[in-house]
């Protein structure tokens, strides 16, 4: 699953991406610095695995990961193939969604491609071009379906919700801000929208608006838009996040407390950017490794077997559970036994955050 890093160029994305990945992607004061896309995995946070390795003395610690990726910055005319507009969309069609990095501080040091500091502005600017990039999908769709609709009355229904998205498109709306059934979503599965890409904001600020951020003209304008989007705002200092993700440690511990935050902004966007893709994680635990399991929200018990070994899903029995939660509260899983807390569910189960989880299967 990746997730593509964009903004006007600037703004702070690379320096965010670097933040979070210490992967060390060319940041400079000027635009279209970042020309191919830098990747960068990393770690799901999650202290869940900290406390299981320490309750299993385990020899391994293994998280979920999740990919970034830093997108060249967009400017005005990237659907005409402006500046670097045809790599950028290009880019965004690659990845599962979005986080936008939204510029919200005043410094004239650092140039603004629009001379001015104007978040809203900013975000239409590169929503307005990916609109335009998926009216022409759409278009060329909607030629393509009426001409099948003649032999067969069958895409009748798919016509209607081609330019029922149309009409969104042209009022100047995210395709992500309207509601589609199941049956719907799967005819959209090969159109490639770029709208339709869950999308999370991050309105970048200063060191002095971090105290209270939500009270901030500029972050305001970015918390007004994604409200349209049904989106998530986390504002954050992308420069103090590049220091304190150089730190280890009490080093980074007592940064942390200096500035009065029970954690790192970059935590928060990890995490709601796996959430975001409609992720969670489901836990194994042992002597040998503890390890966090990515699968998709809904998933049932085979599929997720399938996620440690192919023949786990072929051969599935069933899967002995036991929440987090509880096993933290009993304290040892034969605790967990004695007080009945421990399932046996078989192939309809659908799995939940947090299971803890030891799969019996025969092949």
């Amino acid at each position: 699953m990746k997730i593509g890093i964009v903004g006007l160029p600037n703004v702070g994305k690379s320096t965010l991406f670097n933040a979070i990945t210490n992967a060390g992607a060319e940041c400079a004061n000027y635009p279209f610095c970042t020309i191919e896309p830098n990747v960068g995995i990393v770690p799901v946070p999650d202290e869940r695995l900290d406390v299981l390795t320490k309750m299993y003395d385990a020899k391994k610690t293994t998280h979920a990961v999740i990919e970034f990726v830093d997108i060249a910055g967009l400017v005005k005319g990237a659907s005409k193939g402006e500046g670097l507009g045809n790599k950028f969309l290009s880019h965004i069609r690659e990845v599962d969604s979005i986080v936008e990095v939204v510029r919200c501080f005043e410094d004239p040091n650092i140039v603004h491609v629009d001379g001015s500091i104007e978040p809203k502005r900013d975000i239409e600017t590169i929503n307005l071009e990916l609109i335009f990039a998926d009216l022409e999908t759409i278009e060329k769709r909607i030629d393509n379906v009426k001409k099948k609709l003649k032999a067969d009355k069958k895409y009748a229904q798919e016509l209607e919700l081609l330019e029922r998205i149309k009409t969104t498109l042209e009022s100047g709306k995210s395709a992500r801000t309207m509601d589609f059934n199941v049956e719907e979503q799967e005819m959209l599965k090969d159109v490639y929208l770029l709208t339709i890409k869950p999308i999370l904001y991050i309105a970048n600020v200063s060191e002095d608006q971090l105290s209270n951020p939500l009270e901030d003209k500029y972050v305001d304008q970015v918390v007004e838009y994604a409200k349209g989007e049904k989106a998530e705002v986390i504002p954050l200092c992308v420069k103090i996040e590049e220091e304190l993700a150089s730190l280890d440690g009490e080093d980074k511990q007592e940064m942390l407390e200096a500035l009065e935050l029970k954690e790192s902004g970059l935590d928060k966007v990890i995490r709601a950017s796996y959430n975001l893709l409609g992720l969670m994680s489901f836990l194994t635990a042992g002597e040998p490794e503890v390890r966090a399991w990515t699968i998709k929200k809904g998933t049932k018990a085979p599929e997720a077997a399938g996620k440690i070994h192919s023949d786990m899903e072929r051969g599935f029995i069933r899967a002995e559970i036991v929440s987090y939660d509880d096993l933290i509260r009993e304290g040892s899983m034969n605790a967990v036994k004695e007080k009945g807390l421990l399932r046996s569910e078989g192939k309809d189960y659908v799995m939940q955050e947090g299971d803890i989880v030891l799969f019996r299967f025969n092949v």
